[in-house]
């Protein structure tokens, strides 16, 4: 396989656990933009939380946010915005306040997010992690305004959010309910994976699926598995992710994208 263009995840993907960049992974980086091989991030989080990590390395590149909900270049042009319908937004939201308690609900429009208390704890480590900064809102005024979600980010213990996936999923059929890790639900509208923001990519790029290499590890990149040329999951990854890989590279840790790219001779070491 020539590869042509490469996709990754960010969080337990090219970040390592306390939310570091390697500098191996850094290089890999650079070396495949210093041989015009397209690097595009492709990850659940919303923009903001997305550009001071390439900000940082100094590259700019295009991203995948909110999983393939919304489709960015390099220059930060919209490609792709994909949001919740309207009925398929207050009806969710009220099937999870009536259901479900001791949870964050986050909802993203665009470039904003929205809380419904910038206080609660798990918005703020949010905002730590990420350096993404999180607004007050009325959930309710936010529908009657029509700015609609790309997103709804349950924060909830990794039972409940379990528990949710499964409910919702059922409950919900036109809306694409999956975990990006075990304490975080995404809910997106039903067309939208990453995927969905891929194949707005390969057509930006005029290149196809077969030419591209994914990396990821979790149960929100499974899309992304079945659709790249090839699927290459973290040695950190759940076993059920596992299954879908065509390579198991090292962890996030290890700088596992690296490690791959450096192994197959498609970056210079």
């Amino acid at each position: 396989m020539n590869t042509k263009i490469v996709f990754s995840d960010i969080d337990g993907t090219f970040l390592t656990n306390d939310h570091k960049v390697t500098s191996k992974t850094e290089k890999a980086v650079k070396s495949l933009l210093n041989k015009k091989i397209p690097f595009i991030l492709v990850s659940a989080r919303m923009p903001e939380a997305i550009y001071p990590i390439t900000n940082k390395i100094g590259v700019k590149i295009p991203i995948i946010s909110y999983s393939g909900g919304l489709v960015l270049t390099e220059n930060e042009e919209v490609l792709y915005n994909k949001t919740i319908a309207i009925d398929d937004t207050k009806n969710v939201l009220k099937a999870i306040d009536q259901s479900w308690s001791d949870i964050t609900v986050n909802y993203y429009a665009g470039r904003k997010w929205f809380v419904r208390d910038v206080n609660d704890w798990r918005a703020k480590r949010e905002m730590d992690i990420t350096s993404a900064t999180a607004e007050n809102a009325n959930f309710d005024e936010l529908i009657e305004k029509n700015i609609m979600p790309n997103k709804i980010l349950i924060m909830c213990e990794p039972p409940t959010c379990e528990e949710m996936e499964r409910e919702l999923s059922k409950k919900f059929p036109t809306l694409n309910v999956v975990r990006s890790s075990t304490i975080l639900l995404e809910i997106m509208d039903k067309s939208v994976s990453k995927a969905t923001g891929i194949n707005v990519m390969l057509k930006h790029y005029n290149l196809k699926a077969e030419e591209a290499i994914g990396f990821g590890d979790n149960y929100n990149d499974i899309e992304m598995f079945k659709l790249v040329g090839k699927a290459i999951v973290m040695g950190n990854a759940p076993e059920p992710v596992k299954k879908f890989a065509t390579e198991i590279t090292l962890s996030n840790e290890d700088s596992g994208i690296y490690d791959y790219l450096a192994k197959n001779k498609i970056i210079d070491v």
